[in-house]
């Protein structure tokens, strides 16, 4: 079994497989949004990646850079945390693209509909992400019900980190691209699969593909 000290340095195999794993969950993702906003979303996967989780908000642009995070638990043989950030504007055009309305906005207070409607579609993205790994590795897993915050990418980390108390040092990264053919055409997200301790190990082992591959 692979220690939480190996995550950085999985073979090819196992990042193929992980890669496949989120252009699955993509595409579901992609066709969910479709159906929602009544409009084509384009999606893709362009990097399948293990961080450490200091490094996480670094990935989204810097501690200071202002994003909108959805975060979620995930309940049953791998337990770990679901954490979707987007940059702030594309959050705010993705909200508007789904409410049908211009995205010229300049106040970006968010109202208790918009606050439902990220929440949704990190709804959405999470469990299209998760019936993909549960697809592939024949594990339950239960996401629970999303929280909202927009804050800095530093400051989202931090509290989660000390809401979570004890979790791994690793972070898998699934980097997402999505268009909805609108001005504001390509958005990338950031999807972090936050395993506890010892439960990267049992997805590994569940999609079949071991350390030594």
């Amino acid at each position: 079994m692979l220690s939480d000290g190996e995550f950085t340095q999985l073979n090819a195999l196992q990042l193929d497989a992980l890669r496949e794993i989120g252009n699955v969950g993509a595409g579901n993702a992609a066709t969910a949004l479709s159906q929602l906003i009544n409009k084509k979303i384009n999606m893709s996967v362009p990097k399948v990646s293990v961080a450490p989780i200091g490094d996480v908000p670094d990935l989204v642009g810097g501690p200071e850079t202002l994003v909108a995070g959805v975060f979620l638990r995930v309940f049953g043989q791998a337990p770990s945390s679901i954490l979707f950030l987007l940059p702030h504007d594309s959050a705010f055009a993705l909200v508007d693209t789904l409410m049908h309305r211009t995205t010229d906005r300049t106040d970006y207070e968010i109202t208790e509909m918009e606050e439902s409607a990220l929440k949704e579609i990190g709804n959405i993205l999470s469990g299209a992400y998760l019936n993909a790994l549960a697809h592939f590795t024949q594990i339950t897993l239960l996401p629970s019900i999303p929280s909202l915050a927009i804050d800095m990418a530093g400051a989202i980390l931090s509290i989660i980190l000390i809401q979570l108390g004890q979790v791994g040092d690793y972070a898998l990264v699934i980097e997402t691209e999505f268009s909805a053919n609108t001005e504001n055409d390509d958005v990338r997200g950031h999807f972090f699969l936050i395993p506890d301790p010892g439960s990267l190990s049992i997805i590994l082992e569940a999609i079949g593909v071991k350390e030594n591959g």
